[in-house]
């Protein structure tokens, strides 16, 4: 292994846990400020940290309008959108089931890229592996428990539209600016800095009410944004190039791992036998609807 394929590796791990801590950091921080000023502030700061890295690189930037509107579709559904829905749901659930969701963004990415944006062709398998992927959150919710439209159904359902957000932006990514002649870094600040303008633009309608800040909620505030928005970003964008999406997708993987284990050692939460079987029928769907499971077969018998 060469020394750049180990630090893609190492890029790869570190995002995964720099995003399962993101869910405590959002629920900290959601102890002062409102779920808008969260979202406003994570995407700021990111857009802030990456526009400083790119200015010090002296990146290059494109002139091309149509990348430029490519990019603020992306702003929008890849930050403000799932961000928003993230940061409301977490006042009605735990940070480890917020989590375990999360993991079902490649699901999502696999519908869009299927049925919405026409980039890929599944086979049956992967068809199967996608319907795995549903039946693993429908366990995760529990709907023998009984459903009422309380607030961590509403929750949970939005969590779902965030990670679809996020499905919807990979297969966009593929479709319409898979080279746009700029870096990881470049296209990254790309997008989160159409995002900045977007909040930026609403900040009159989402974010002029009270705060209350202590130093945990301000960490976390500047962890989520300029490590979590930010770096992190560069870190995947870097993963995707390397190794592709749907490798690079398996970082949901490490997520609900640190994100469950974060929420029950720092805030005390429980864990329900459902939400990590759960999880596991959503892992293996993710696997089937990747084609993982019969690669794997396949490479066995050669």
């Amino acid at each position: 292994m060469t020394a750049s394929t180990r630090w893609i590796a190492v890029q790869f791990v570190l995002a995964g846990v720099v995003w399962g801590s993101s869910f405590l950091f959002m629920k900290v921080a959601l102890t002062g400020i409102s779920p808008a000023q969260v979202a406003w502030t994570r995407i700021l700061l990111g857009s802030l940290t990456l526009g400083i890295l790119v200015l010090a690189r002296r990146e290059h930037l494109t002139r091309s309008l149509r990348v430029w509107a490519h990019l603020l579709v992306l702003g929008l559904t890849f930050c403000v959108i799932p961000f928003l829905l993230f940061s409301w749901a977490q006042q009605h659930v735990s940070s480890g089931v917020a989590s375990i969701f999360n993991a079902t963004t490649p699901i999502m990415t696999a519908i869009m890229a299927w049925l919405v944006f026409r980039v890929e062709r599944l086979k049956a398998l992967q068809v199967v592996g996608i319907g795995v992927g549903i039946l693993g959150v429908v366990v995760i919710i529990a709907p023998w428990q009984g459903i009422s439209l309380d607030g961590s159904l509403v929750a949970e359902l939005a969590i779902l539209g965030a990670t679809a957000s996020y499905g919807f932006s990979f297969a966009y990514m593929r479709r319409f600016v898979s080279n746009t002649g700029m870096s990881a870094l470049a296209f990254t600040f790309g997008y989160i800095a159409m995002a900045g303008l977007a909040m930026t633009l609403l900040t009159p309608f989402l974010v002029l009410t009270p705060v209350r800040l202590d130093v945990p909620i301000v960490v976390s505030l500047v962890l989520l944004g300029c490590l979590g928005t930010g770096i992190a970003y560069v870190w995947n964008q870097n993963t995707v190039r390397a190794w592709g999406p749907t490798r690079a997708s398996t970082v949901t993987y490490i997520t609900p791992v640190v994100g469950v284990v974060l929420g029950v050692l720092i805030l005390g939460e429980t864990v329900s036998w459902n939400e990590p079987v759960g999880a596991l029928v959503v892992f293996l769907g993710i696997l089937l609807a990747q084609d993982r499971l019969r690669l794997r077969r396949r490479t066995a018998q050669t």
